[in-house]
C-alpha cells in the first residue's frame, strides 16, 4: 500500500444505514468523506464529537495502524470504507474515548 501520513485530529460518531453507530478517529479529511458519504447515501449520517484532541501515544498508535492499512478515499468514491480494527485497535480507540471523556 502506498505511504501516507494522516494526522488524526478529530472524533466523530458515524452512522451506518442500518441505523447502528460507532466512533472513529478521524480528522477533516476523513469527515469531508464522510460527509460526501452520507450525501451519497452510503452511510446515514457523521458527526464531529470533539475537534483538535491531544496527539496522545494512543493516538498515535492508531494512526501507524490506520497509516499502514489504509488509503483516504478520494471523492470519486463509491462506497463507504469503514475502518476495520483488530481486537488491540477497538482497545486503543476504546482508550481515546476514555481520554476525551467520550462514550
Amino acid at each position: 500500500m502506498e505511504k501516507q501520513h494522516q494526522v488524526l485530529t478529530l472524533i466523530e460518531e458515524i452512522t451506518r444505514n442500518d441505523g447502528s453507530k460507532y466512533y472513529e478517529i478521524g480528522n477533516m479529511v476523513h469527515n469531508g468523506r464522510a460527509e460526501l458519504a452520507a450525501e451519497r447515501g452510503f452511510i446515514k449520517e457523521v458527526r464531529i464529537l470533539q475537534l483538535n484532541i491531544p496527539h496522545s501515544r494512543n493516538v498515535i498508535r492508531y494512526e501507524d495502524f490506520i497509516n499502514t492499512h489504509y488509503k483516504m478515499q478520494d471523492e470519486s468514491m463509491d462506497h463507504w470504507e469503514e475502518w476495520k480494527r483488530t481486537p488491540e485497535m477497538d482497545q486503543v480507540v476504546s482508550d481515546i474515548l476514555k481520554e476525551n471523556h467520550i462514550g
